[in-house]
C-alpha cells in the first residue's frame, strides 16, 4: 500500500477536482492527508518547508507586478484606443476585426502575461465590434479564445516564470525561448483569417468606418496609441534579455511604466488604481494558493517515491527520446483537460524534469513544446478554459456549439506550431543560445 501512495494521490487529486472542490484546496487536501500518512505528525514539518520554500522563492515575486502592470492597462483606456487604432487599420479586409483582435491580444499579452485577463479584456472589445457587421459566431469565438491563449507563450508570461522557478531554469533564457513560437502562432492565426474570410466573405466582412477618416489622422491615432504600450513592452523585455535588470525589476519597470502612460493620458483615477490593486491582490493571492498547494503535493509526491517510481516505468518502457517527449506531452496535454496551468505546471515540471535530464534533451526545448501543449489544451474542448472564459462575455446568441467549432482550426494551427518546434528545435533554442553567449 505504501509504495503506491503516488498512484493514490493522483487518483485523490482527480477525484476532488471532479467533485468540484478548488484546485489549490484540492491539493492541499490530498498533500496533507498523504503526508499523515507517510511521516505522522511530522508530515507538517514537511509541508512547512514546502510553504517556506514558496514564500521565500524571489522569482516569484515578479508575479504581483507583471499582474499590476496588466490591471493598470485594463483598468485605463490605453486597451481600448489600441484596439480602435488596430481596427482602423485592419477592418477594411475581409476578416479585419478578427485581424485586429488576434494582433490585440498579441500585444496585450506582452503587456500582462496573465491569460485569462487577455481574453476577458479583448473579447469584451471585439465581440461587440464583430457583431455589429454580422460576423461569424464560431470565427468570433475561435479567434477570441485563441487570442487569448496566446498570454500562455508570449513573454512576459506569468506561466513561463512560474515553470522557471520549478525546473530552475533562467527566465530571460525561457522568455527568449517563446519569443519566435509566439510570433510564429501570431502570424498562422492571422493567415487563416485571412484565407478563410476571403474564401468565404460571409465569415467576416470588411469593416468600412475607417474610409470616413483621414490618413494623417489616422497615423496620429495609431502613433498616440501603439507607441506607449510598444515602449512599455521593450522596456520589460529588452531589460530582461539584455540582462540590465532582474525578472523582478523587469516586472516593476512594467508596472511604474504602467502607471505612468495613464497618468500621462489622464486615465488613472484614485478609483482605478484602487481597482487595480485589487485584482492584483486577488489573482496573485489565487496563483500563490495553488502554488503553494503544488508545491506541498510535489513534495510529498517526491518523498513517497513518485519520482523514483514513474522514473523506473519510462525505463521500462525503453521509449527513446522522442517518444519520451510524445509521452510527456500527451501526459500534460489530458491534465490540461482537468486542471488549470499552474497545477499542471506545478504537478509535473518536478517530475518531468529528472526524466528530461536524463534523456540528454536540451530543458529549454522542452520547455517551449511543454507551454505551446499547455496552451493547446486550454483551447481544445470539451473542458477548454478558454471557453467558459468567453461565455462570461459572450452575447447570447453565441452557443457552446460555436465556440467548439470555432476554436478546432485554431487548435490545429498549435500542434503545427508544436511540430515544428519539435522537428526544428532552433525556433525554440536560437535566440537563448545569443543570450547565454553574452
Amino acid at each position: 500500500m505504501i509504495e503506491l501512495i503516488p498512484v493514490w494521490m493522483f487518483i485523490a487529486l482527480f477525484t476532488f477536482v471532479f467533485m468540484g472542490i478548488p484546485v489549490a484546496l484540492s491539493l492541499i487536501i490530498v498533500a496533507t492527508g498523504f503526508g499523515i500518512m507517510v511521516f505522522g505528525d511530522s508530515a507538517f514539518l514537511q509541508l512547512y518547508g514546502a510553504i517556506l520554500h514558496t514564500a521565500s522563492n524571489f522569482t516569484l515575486s515578479a508575479i504581483p507586478l507583471f499582474i499590476l502592470m496588466g490591471a493598470i492597462l485594463e483598468q485605463t483606456g490605453l486597451a481600448l484606443r489600441l484596439f480602435n487604432a488596430l481596427q482602423l487599420w485592419m477592418g477594411r479586409f475581409p476578416g479585419g476585426l478578427a485581424l485586429a483582435t488576434i494582433t490585440m491580444c498579441a500585444i496585450f499579452a506582452a503587456a500582462s502575461g496573465v491569460v485569462g485577463a487577455v481574453e476577458i479584456v479583448v473579447g469584451m472589445m471585439a465581440l461587440p465590434a464583430m457583431s455589429k457587421y454580422r460576423y461569424d459566431q464560431g470565427l468570433m469565438a475561435g479567434t477570441v479564445c485563441a487570442g487569448g491563449s496566446l498570454g500562455t507563450i508570449i513573454p512576459p508570461s506569468i506561466v513561463v516564470v512560474v515553470y522557471s522557478s520549478m525546473a530552475q531554469l533562467s527566465i530571460g533564457q525561457l522568455f527568449a525561448a517563446s519569443v519566435i513560437p509566439g510570433l510564429l502562432m501570431v502570424v498562422l492565426f492571422m493567415v487563416y483569417v485571412l484565407i478563410a474570410c476571403r474564401i468565404n466573405k460571409t465569415l467576416g466582412p470588411p469593416a468600412n468606418e475607417s474610409d470616413s477618416v483621414s490618413t494623417h489622422e489616422k497615423i496620429r491615432l495609431t502613433l498616440s496609441a501603439i507607441i506607449p504600450p510598444v515602449l512599455l513592452i521593450a522596456a520589460v523585455l529588452g531589460s530582461l534579455l539584455l540582462g540590465i535588470a532582474s525578472p523582478t525589476e523587469a516586472a516593476a519597470v512594467g508596472a511604474a511604466g504602467a502607471a505612468i502612460l495613464a497618468l500621462a493620458f489622464r486615465e488613472l483615477s484614485w478609483a482605478k488604481f484602487v481597482s487595480a490593486l485589487q485584482t492584483t491582490i486577488k489573482i496573485t493571492a489565487m496563483i500563490m494558493l495553488i502554488v503553494m498547494g503544488g508545491t506541498m503535493f510535489t513534495s510529498i509526491f517526491a518523498v513517497a517515491g513518485g519520482g523514483w517510481m514513474i522514473s523506473d516505468w519510462v525505463d521500462s518502457l525503453d521509449m527513446g527520446t522522442y517518444g519520451l517527449i510524445f509521452f510527456l506531452m500527451a501526459v500534460v496535454f489530458v491534465a490540461g483537460f482537468v486542471l488549470d496551468w499552474i497545477s499542471v505546471v506545478l504537478i509535473f515540471v518536478p517530475i518531468f524534469t529528472p526524466l528530461v535530464k536524463a534523456a540528454g534533451i536540451d530543458p529549454i526545448w522542452f520547455a517551449v513544446m511543454f507551454m505551446v501543449v499547455i496552451q493547446t489544451s486550454y483551447l481544445t474542448p470539451p473542458m477548454a478554459p478558454s471557453i467558459f472564459y468567453l461565455k462570461s462575455i459572450a452575447p447570447p446568441e453565441m452557443t457552446y456549439r460555436h465556440m467548439y467549432k470555432g476554436v478546432v482550426p485554431f487548435v490545429l494551427l498549435q500542434l503545427l506550431v508544436l511540430a515544428i518546434v519539435v522537428l526544428v528545435p532552433e525556433a525554440a533554442t536560437y535566440l537563448p543560445s545569443l543570450i547565454s553567449a553574452r
